[in-house]
């Protein structure tokens, strides 16, 4: 809707963002079925709660729904358009590389925390691509700020499962250097994507309602993510989760900003 504009919608553009949104939402389930999959020995130690280590849900049943999740999003994909499909192609061959060899084999510092936010940044590509907007300004912004915010959140939960990645051989910051340049890291990045934040706003069709609610939710992200760089080397690991909760909780906010300002400017053209 953003890589639209501000005009009356023809019903061609219901149906694309129509097959975006289910495209977009079958990647995001099927990426951290994926994900859980890949991870069930990590999540063992860690995550015990989660659907396979808690032994809520069979490994086969488990793949079977991550299989109808892919396979939708490949279908929605095709119906917005060819180069959409040939986008989720490349992201799923990446996810699958990364998720089952690179992650724990790529002897690069902190590489999980800054290849893995590159999922997300697809989904500000998708859009602009679906509505065939190509100028480049809006989407790297738009791409940087996802990309920050999404790395800001992986570093702070992975001081929750430093140990559980140390053993199994997987790079985050934690695992590279220190809990606390992680804690610092975090909140530093955290900081940047704020500034793309505000970029948004200056550089899209959004209006001040977006960036009074962006200044809102990011500076109380930062005000919320503050504790786990005074916490102790103890407290560490479970602040670290709470502050990784917050921090995505914060890229989704600004994500539902970003429709209900496009949306309420769309209501005034009807």
């Amino acid at each position: 809707m953003i890589a639209y504009g501000i005009h009356p919608y023809k019903i061609e553009h219901l149906i694309i963002i129509f097959f975006t949104i289910i495209t977009l939402h079958s990647g995001y389930f099927a990426a951290l079925i994926w994900n859980d999959i890949t991870d069930a020995d990590i999540d063992q130690m860690v995550h015990p709660d989660r659907p396979l280590p808690g032994k809520r849900i069979t490994s086969r049943r488990y793949f079977a729904i991550a299989l109808i999740f892919s396979g939708l999003t490949f279908i929605f994909a095709f119906l917005v358009n060819l180069w959409c499909f040939l986008l989720v192609g490349a992201t799923a061959l990446f996810v699958a590389i990364h998720d089952k060899y690179l992650k724990k084999k790529m002897n690069i510092p902190a590489y999980s925390e800054i290849f893995t936010p590159i999922q997300w940044c697809i989904v500000p590509v998708f859009g602009y691509i679906a509505a065939q907007n190509y100028i480049v300004i809006p989407i790297v912004i738009l791409v940087l700020f996802t990309y920050f915010a999404d790395v800001s959140h992986d570093i702070a939960e992975g001081i929750h499962d430093s140990e559980a990645d140390k053993k199994y051989n997987v790079h985050t910051f934690s695992t590279s250097f220190r809990e606390q340049i992680a804690a610092k890291s975090s909140f530093i990045i955290l900081l940047i994507s704020g500034a793309f934040g505000i970029a948004l706003y200056a550089y899209t069709p959004l209006s001040t309602l977006f960036l009074i609610g962006f200044l809102g939710i990011w500076v109380y992200t930062l005000y919320r993510s503050y504790p786990l760089l005074t916490s102790s080397r103890k407290d560490m690991k479970q602040i670290g989760q709470l502050v990784g909760k917050r921090e995505f909780d914060y890229l989704l906010a600004v994500y539902i900003f970003i429709f209900l300002d496009i949306f309420t400017q769309h209501i005034g053209t009807m």
